[in-house]
Parts: C-alpha cells; sequence; structure tokens
C-alpha cells in the first residue's frame, strides 16, 4: 500500500535538503528499498564489520551531506528516483511526501570517492555483535586487491585509498598482508589509510611504508559489555597501540570505531568518546548493525533518533575541547561520512 501510494502522487520537484535531524532519523532506521533496483543498482554485498553479508547499500548526497542506508525490501524507507540524472526522493512509510531529496552516488569500490577495500572476510575473533565470524569470507589475493583499486581509478575521482581486514589466522599476518600493497598503492599519490586490528610496532611499519591515518578499533564504549561480548579481545592492548599510534601519525590521525547500542549508557558513551580524544584520537561513533547472523548472542538495538543526535552533540563538544578536527579526515569513514554523524561535517 505504501508504495502504491507513493507511485500515485507526482514527485516533488523541489528541494528538501538533509538536515542533521533527518540525517539522524535515517541513520536510526539504517535501511532502504529501491522503488527499482535497476534504476539506482546497490554496491556489492558488505564484506566487512559487523554488517558483513548484507544485501548491499545505497549512498545519497544532500546539501553538504552524506548518507549510506543498507538495501532491505522490508525496511520503512523507500527510495524513488525522480530524475535520469540520479536525483532521487527518500519517503518513510505513513508519510506521502519525501522526507529528503538528494542525489545518489555511485561507489567507486565500497564507498563514494575511496577505493575502500577489505582484504579477509574472515575473522579467527567472536564478537558478538559482528557477522564475519560466521561466514566463510574471501580472502583477496595481492593481485585481486590491486585489481579493485585500478578499477576504482578507472571509475572516477580517487581521493584517497582505504584498507581494512578481518583476521583470517593473526594479527601480524594482517598487517603483513597490508604491508606487501603499500609500494604499489603508494604510486598513486592519494592519502592511505588503514583499519586492521593493532599489532606492537604496527603502527611504525605502516607509518614508514606510506600510510597516512589508521583506525584501530575499541568498539565497545563499557569495559564490562567489552569483556562479555568480545572474547579474546584486550581493551588495554587496543588502548596502548592507540597511544603508540598518535605518537607515529600524530594527533587527530588516529580513528577509533565505538558502536553505539550494545548496552552502553550514554555516560559511558561520553567517556569513552573523551578518553579516546586525551590520547588525540578522534571517535567514530557507528550505530550497531542489528545482523540476523548474530540474533541472540548479545543486546543489540539501534539508537534512535534522539539518541545519536545527542551523541553527535557529545561527540561535537568533545572535539572542541581538545581540538579535535574530523572534518579534516584525509581517509577511511570520518571523510566518507555516510554510515556516521561526523562534528563539522554534518554541523
Amino acid at each position: 500500500m505504501f508504495i502504491r501510494q507513493i507511485l500515485k502522487n507526482d514527485i516533488m520537484t523541489k528541494n528538501i535538503p538533509m538536515t542533521a535531524e533527518i540525517k539522524a532519523l535515517l541513520l536510526s532506521i539504517g535501511s532502504a528499498r529501491i522503488e527499482d533496483e535497476n534504476l539506482i543498482p546497490p554496491t556489492l554485498k558488505s564484506t566487512a564489520g559487523p554488517s558483513a553479508g548484507s544485501d548491499g547499500s545505497v549512498f545519497i548526497h544532500s546539501n553538504g551531506r552524506r548518507l549510506r542506508l543498507s538495501v532491505d525490501n522490508n525496511s520503512p524507507v523507500m527510495i524513488r528516483k525522480t530524475d535520469d540524472s540520479g536525483n532521487a526522493a527518500v519517503y518513510i512509510s505513513g508519510t506521502e511526501e519525501p522526507v529528503m531529496t538528494g542525489r545518489i552516488e555511485p561507489a567507486l569500490a565500497h564507498c563514494p570517492g575511496q577505493a575502500y577495500i577489505n582484504l579477509s572476510g574472515r575473522c579467527i575473533y567472536d564478537c558478538k555483535y559482528c557477522s564475519v565470524p560466521k561466514l566463510s569470507g574471501h580472502i583477496k589475493t595481492k593481485e585481486e586487491s590491486l585489481e579493485i583499486i585500478e578499477c576504482a581509478f578507472k571509475k572516477g575521482d580517487v581521493k584517497a585509498i582505504s584498507i581494512t581486514s578481518g583476521v583470517e589466522k593473526t594479527p601480524e599476518g594482517e598487517l603483513e598482508r597490508v604491508l606487501e600493497l603499500m609500494p604499489e598503492i603508494i604510486k598513486y599519490g592519494v592519502p592511505v589509510g588503514v583499519s586492521i586490528y593493532p599489532t606492537p610496532g604496527g603502527s611504525k611499519r605502516l607509518k614508514r611504508s606510506g600510510v597516512s591515518e589508521v583506525k584501530y578499533n575499541i568498539e565497545v564504549a563499557a569495559s564490562k559489555i567489552f569483556q562479555e561480548i568480545c572474547p579474546g579481545l584486550s581493551e588495554t592492548d587496543v588502548f596502548s597501540e592507540l597511544e603508540e599510534a598518535v605518537y607515529v601519525f600524530g594527533k587527530g590521525k588516529v580513528y577509533s570505531n565505538v558502536i553505539a547500542g550494545l548496552g552502553e549508557t550514554d555516560e559511558d558513551m561520553e567517556k569513552m568518546i573523551e578518553k579516546l580524544a586525551q590520547l588525540g584520537v578522534i571517535a567514530c561513533i557507528r550505530p550497531v548493525f542489528e545482523t540476523p547472523l548474530r540474533k541472540g548472542d548479545c543486546f543489540m538495538e539501534r539508537p534512535a533518533k534522539d539518541r545519536l543526535l545527542k551523541l553527535f552533540e557529545m561527540q561535537k563538544s568533545v572535539s572542541q575541547k581538545y581540538d579535535l578536527h574530523p572534518e579534516k579526515s584525509e581517509t577511511m569513514c570520518s571523510l566518507c561520512t555516510g554510515c556516521d554523524m561526523v562534528p563539522s561535517r554534518d554541523g
């Protein structure tokens, strides 16, 4: 009924810009169905992070902001293309008029403007919110990875190369996988960001190879929850390597994902954002992806709009207090901004 009602209406041609409030609302849902997948082709299925195995995604740019939504035919959000130039309108179930309009952005490799690749689609760790350990993901060869990067440069304007990876066997093995690629990657002359599980001495080796920025993910805001749902990982070790990374790369060149929606309180989030900022690390607040593959394994509840806005204001305040500038990010998620609310980029 929802789609039939929309199809009967004329698509509004006026511009309805994406505001921070609208972005937070749509991020709180996190998904969308597409009126015609031939008109708005989704990206390839995700192979990285907690959302690995999902049915692809679509990126929309509006009013200087970017939004990524996972493709889900059961979503209450629907995207309808309004012309042949890539413009689209976004509707929410129960509304006859769009909540925003924008331009569909093609993903060069995983996201717009970057060649962003996942080297290993497997992980030996069993973080309870993440689908990767449940998948027998592909391990890319050096040649496959370089081909993805080359194809991205042929498609469009690549501003950065970003690399992430699961852990096939050991964190040290993933570091070596990245380092093997670097002599070929730096020839492109764009900033390179790397997000892998940290290893002692790894930051210095990455820096020497030509890497510009790194991300070592703490993921969980509350220590007690970390211990429960990240067996085999050490919060202490991650913080030790984050501190070392700031020494090597500099303040504001190191990042860490913090997932919102794992049972932590707002106070937990604020303490974690500030703890990272005190080291010179920029937190990336990521709404949890409630993957069916981990249903019942741990508490997962995607944050509502109001909570996302509250966390966004927290992050803005802490960034200003510690003179951190996410808007100057050259690589990875804080450059893309599709999955997160990023201070000074989103408001």
